[in-house]
């Protein structure tokens, strides 16, 4: 199978790739990423003006993509830099409100000027949306939220939070303006929050849209699916470059042939990463699209602590450090694995869709 980019989507690559390697240097990325907001708004301006949030919405709601192709284009570049713009949050949030009908709210987005955040996750709930506890009710006319959201991805920077909740035996979506968050970097950098929803107002975009929901935290994990093939990349070639220039013995490391055989696996680590995240966007329309992005993120998550691990193995003590850019790769890698449902999460959310399986057969 031919698994280059279409000519398109190479010069999408191409430019994405130029743009960050001039706008946001590893040195400039570390001073942003720890402290607030969180991101580099120049940066974010200028993806806008290269229309990369547009790149999430389809020409139908004013974008200029939106197929899964185009996401994982956009993200393999951002995790070959290491990118700490929301722009997942923005994806979650776009893909929602264009499947809610909502394209006066997109605008913005694909100007650039809203910035979204997508609020599902809940200290007790990471991946499965049964389990949400926080609620929605209509109290003299309006709509009143309560409960407690966690691990809002880019919600430091969002003007617009999406909150998902129950209204009863549903899951509703609700649009809060720049609610007051407990805002905090995450341990690889980027900007996450918690919410608490304490008889807050808001407004009603959806009572039921569970499906859209569904959908748009898979787009997001095939994005991270991607995100991850665009780090693992960079991070190999920082490798290969290390053994071949660091002597030992008055050798290079890459003449020791047990090192060799570690690198090889890390390359073959790669290439199931690139194969089953192709899979799965392949698969994404389709009626299995579940069952295909949890076997992504399951077997990305797991391939991408280990090729951390050996990336830092084979750097020895420089890989360690925080001078070092191989460092911030592999600590962004072991942290997506936990980002919208670790590798148990999507395990167990393939084991439900047997035992659903079965009993449709039954």
């Amino acid at each position: 199978m031919d698994f280059r980019h279409s000519e398109e989507h190479q010069l999408l690559a191409d430019s994405l790739r130029r743009f960050l390697a001039d706008a946001s240097p590893m040195t400039a990325r570390n001073t942003a990423a720890f402290a607030f907001p969180y991101h580099i708004p120049t940066l974010w301006a200028g993806l806008a003006r290269l229309g990369i949030p547009g790149a999430f919405v389809t020409e139908a709601h004013g974008g200029f993509g939106g197929t899964p192709a185009d996401i994982m284009v956009v993200f393999e570049e951002i995790g070959r830099n290491l990118c700490i713009e929301p722009l997942l949050g923005t994806l979650l949030g776009a893909r929602l409100l264009e499947r809610l009908g909502r394209g006066d709210l997109l605008e913005g987005v694909i100007a650039g000027s809203e910035r979204l955040a997508l609020a599902v996750n809940e200290p007790q709930v990471a991946c499965d949306l049964d389990h949400l506890a926080a609620t929605a009710h209509r109290v003299d006319g309006s709509w009143r939220l309560q409960g407690q959201k966690s691990a809002i991805y880019g919600a430091p920077a969002a003007t617009l939070v999406l909150v998902v909740a129950r209204t009863d035996d549903h899951l509703g979506v609700f649009a809060l303006r720049e609610p007051a968050l407990i805002h905090s970097a995450m341990v690889d950098g980027g900007g996450t929050a918690d919410l608490v929803l304490s008889g807050l107002r808001a407004e009603c975009l959806a009572q039921d849209a569970r499906p859209a929901i569904e959908e748009a935290l898979d787009l997001g994990r095939l994005a991270l699916c991607a995100e991850t093939l665009g780090a693992m990349s960079h991070l190999m070639a920082l490798t290969k470059d290390y053994l071949q220039t660091r002597k030992q013995f008055g050798q290079a490391l890459s003449t020791f042939q047990a090192l060799r055989h570690r690198a090889v696996d890390m390359q073959v680590d790669l290439e199931q990463v690139l194969s089953i995240t192709i899979s799965a966007m392949a698969e994404f329309d389709g009626p299995q699209r579940a069952r295909h992005v949890a076997m992504a993120k399951a077997l990305t998550g797991k391939l991408a602590a280990r090729f951390a691990e050996e990336a830092i193995q084979l750097h020895g003590g420089i890989g360690m450090t925080w001078e070092y850019p191989g460092s911030h790769y592999a600590k962004r890698l072991v942290m997506i694995d936990h980002q919208l449902g670790d590798r148990h999460d999507h395990i167990a959310r393939m084991i439900r869709a047997d035992r659903q399986d079965v009993k449709a057969a039954t």
